[in-house]
């Protein structure tokens, strides 16, 4: 369960490459979506009705909105760089997202305001944009210029780390608010305060923080120690994020945290067996000493292929192997086909060659 959003009444996150709602107090999921690809970055309407997001239909990720009731996906935008769906304004008539169709080297995104019913949008005057919230007012953005939370390591301290920064829509100037030297993602703009995703805190490991705009503080608001939480996001009286798996809400009010317990029912067709037409896909060749066979790696799996026109041979099932230089890597668990007779002349070879 991913890139949640909370609205008065319910709960949106991704699942399975779908989008699913479910009622604040928990319960059984509903399906909300299920075109091919894969859908990402629900946010709630001011008034709970719709839900915008970000979907990969046609080779492109472009904005789409939905009823809450479910029905057909309209497509807003039709460019053909990624965009990300960052927050709907407060008027309820615009939306707000991120892209890199207009930043050259595709290197950085920008913010864009589109009408909610779809057009052309607009560019924000701001140069570097990835993540943002807008105030109550919409007269100001908190916003990072980049970040990291795509990345595949923790604990990162470098000229990389996101800062939060606040943007004056009016007049244009802009104010830095966080420089620890960790990383500062994801602000929420509620009211007075400021709640974001830090890893400044106790083991690095990423929790809520909270800059409260009159006196300027910074201080912690969640305390995992064992999970991060990732991709909080803020409704009008909740904040909604997952960590470890489960998703869990922050109440505005007292703070008080609880485990949102959803109960979801697939039918997981992805899991279902079916044929694969592994043509284009074979990688990993190698022919054996005497020529009348190649061993190669197709969809994860050895095959053994034979020069004649004979069946080919499945080696192994349910494992996965990566030549190397030094040998060959495995991960999974052992077939109860495997037949340990083909594999007698399967070995290890320098330079990650394989031999059969």
């Amino acid at each position: 369960m991913r890139y949640s959003d909370v609205s008065e009444r319910h709960i949106v996150f991704a699942f399975a490459n779908d989008l699913w709602l479910v009622p604040k107090e928990g319960g059984l999921a509903t399906k909300l979506s299920s075109p091919p690809g894969p859908e990402s970055w629900a946010k709630f309407s001011p008034d709970g009705q719709s839900i915008a997001f970000t979907g990969n239909y046609d080779g492109a990720q472009n904005l789409y909105h939905i009823s809450v009731n479910g029905g057909l996906p309209v497509q807003l935008t039709f460019h053909g760089m990624p965009e990300r769906m960052i927050e709907w304004y407060p008027d309820g008539q615009h939306l707000l997202f991120a892209s890199s169709m207009y930043s050259g080297k595709q290197r950085f995104n920008q913010f864009y305001k589109l009408p909610a019913a779809g057009g052309l949008p607009q560019a924000l005057p701001i140069a570097h944009a990835e993540m943002g919230s807008i105030s109550p007012d919409g007269s100001k953005i908190a916003f990072t210029d980049k970040t990291r939370l795509f990345r595949t390591w923790k604990r990162y301290r470098g000229g990389m780390a996101a800062d939060l920064l606040i943007f004056d829509l009016k007049n244009n100037t802009s104010e830095r608010i966080s420089r620890t030297g960790s990383n500062d993602e994801l602000p929420m703009w509620c009211g007075d305060k400021i709640y974001y995703l830090s890893d400044q805190g106790k083991g690095s490991r990423y929790n809520l923080w909270c800059y409260d705009l009159n006196t300027k503080t910074h201080r912690q608001v969640t305390h995992f120690e064992d999970w991060d939480v990732h991709f909080p996001s803020a409704g009008p009286q909740d904040i909604v994020f997952e960590a470890g798996g489960d998703l869990y809400l922050l109440s505005l009010t007292d703070e008080s945290l609880r485990r949102v317990d959803i109960r979801i029912v697939a039918d997981f067709e992805e899991l279902k067996p079916r044929l694969a037409e592994t043509k284009g896909q074979l990688r990993h060749v190698h022919l054996a000493p005497d020529g009348k066979r190649v061993v190669a790696e197709a969809r994860g799996e050895l095959y053994s292929l034979p020069a004649d026109g004979r069946p080919v041979g499945e080696l192994r099932v349910g494992v996965w192997w990566e030549a190397t230089k030094t040998g060959i890597r495995q991960s999974g668990n052992m077939s109860p086909r495997c037949n340990a007779k083909a594999f007698a002349g399967l070995t290890q070879a320098r330079e990650g060659s394989l031999k059969y």
